[in-house]
């Protein structure tokens, strides 16, 4: 009702995405749900999580990118339930994608999805990108916030070093990295290969229990010659000197940075 009611003072009538992030408020937490977006065949663990990635990628697209050739290389370290290969996949029918996904329930989302709406040529690895190859003790939510961090339903996940993945390129159009805590660590690691990217996403989070890190990460794009901008996402301390509302992250921001 109050959505209706903004809209309506606004003079804007709902979008498909309002609608469909109305209906994901109303349906359960972490539960199966199958739905049907423009055509696209969607199947999910969180009908909640995956309407705002539907509303990041295909509302607000802002992850998308030029590119002067029709096949980029596209690497996607924490693919979810692949709304954004279907985006990526919307924009460059050719590009060549590698997709990490370490949670067992989601990356089966995220092959049934593909499958689905017939993309059969993306490199799918039930991996988490890390600093070395020898698994991690990996906390699954039943979302899109599953982390090494995580101290409940912990699972040990086989790993892949990101610096060697990368270093098999001769160049990256566009490396995206949302892997709930481990950035820092993971591009402080592949630093050296940060030099092949052209475009990088990275969502920074700053756990209340951990060091917070922020100027270690953004030196790294300052070494590597990128620019940056920045969107501060998720909770915000309205009075932060005066109270510090209770949550897990005090800090969760998206990064877009272009290497000049």
């Amino acid at each position: 009702m109050i959505k209706k009611t903004i809209n309506f003072l606004l003079g804007r009538r709902p979008t498909d995405i309002d609608s469909l992030i109305t209906k994901s408020l109303d349906f359960p937490r972490y539960t199966p749900h199958q739905f049907v977006f423009r055509g696209l065949k969607i199947s999910t663990e969180d009908f909640i999580s995956v309407a705002y990635q539907i509303k990041e990628f295909f509302g607000d697209k802002r992850m998308d990118f030029y590119s002067e050739r029709p096949d980029p290389i596209i690497i996607d370290c924490g693919a979810n339930v692949g709304i954004s290969i279907l985006r990526f996949k919307s924009l460059f029918p050719k590009a060549k994608i590698s997709a990490f996904e370490p949670d067992k329930n989601i990356f089966k989302c995220l092959e049934a999805n593909l499958k689905a709406n017939n993309v059969t040529d993306v490199n799918l690895i039930q991996k988490a990108v890390w600093t070395n190859n020898d698994g991690v003790d990996f906390g699954s939510e039943g979302a899109d916030g599953g982390s090494i961090f995580f101290s409940e339903n912990i699972n040990k996940v086989p790993t892949i070093r990101l610096k060697d993945f990368l270093s098999s390129f001769d160049q990256i159009d566009f490396l995206k990295i949302d892997i709930e805590g481990a950035e820092t660590d993971v591009l402080i690691d592949c630093k050296e290969e940060l030099k092949k990217v052209k475009y990088l996403f990275v969502e920074y989070h700053s756990f209340v229990d951990r060091p917070q890190n922020l100027d270690k990460l953004l030196n790294v794009l300052k070494e590597n010659l990128f620019r940056y901008y920045i969107h501060s996402i998720g909770h915000i301390h309205e009075q932060p000197f005066m109270k510090q509302e209770k949550g897990i992250m005090d800090i969760q921001l998206d990064i877009h940075a272009i290497r000049q």
